[in-house]
Formats: structure tokens, C-alpha cells, sequence
């Protein structure tokens, strides 16, 4: 399976309707609406034929924060 971002890439930050049923230890809020650069990515495998993606990215203002990101929580 292919990634649908590559490294390098401009992105930007999307809230998703399951925002709130998160497991996170921070929210993305803040970062909603923000553009960034894809700096890495990393796959997960639970069952064969089915991968999920996550993405580092770092967002595009004053302080350059890194954050990982689930797939659809980034748009390009």
C-alpha cells in the first residue's frame, strides 16, 4: 500500500468529526487550519491487506512544532 503523502510535501491540518472521540494526550485544534511540511511517515499493518498511515509534520509558523497526524487529519 502507498501512502497518499510523500516527504517533502505541503499539507495542511483538518479537524475530523471523530475529534473529540480521540485518544490523544493533546488535541489538534490549535493547529487546525495551519499548513505544514510532511517530514516522515509510518505505516501500521493489523490485519493483512489493511495499513494505516501516520504522518510528522512540521507546521509552518514561529516555533516550527513537529506533530504526528493520522491520515485524515491532513489535507494537501
Amino acid at each position: 500500500m502507498e501512502s497518499k503523502y510523500r516527504i517533502g510535501q505541503k499539507v495542511k491540518v483538518k479537524l475530523t468529526h471523530e475529534q473529540s472521540l480521540s485518544l490523544r494526550d493533546s488535541s489538534v485544534e490549535p493547529y487546525a487550519g495551519k499548513s505544514g511540511e510532511v517530514t516522515d511517515y509510518y505505516w501500521i499493518s493489523p490485519n493483512a491487506g489493511q495499513a494505516f498511515f501516520i504522518y510528522t509534520i512540521r507546521i509552518n509558523d514561529e516555533n516550527r512544532k513537529t506533530i504526528v497526524l493520522h491520515e485524515d487529519e491532513i489535507e494537501s
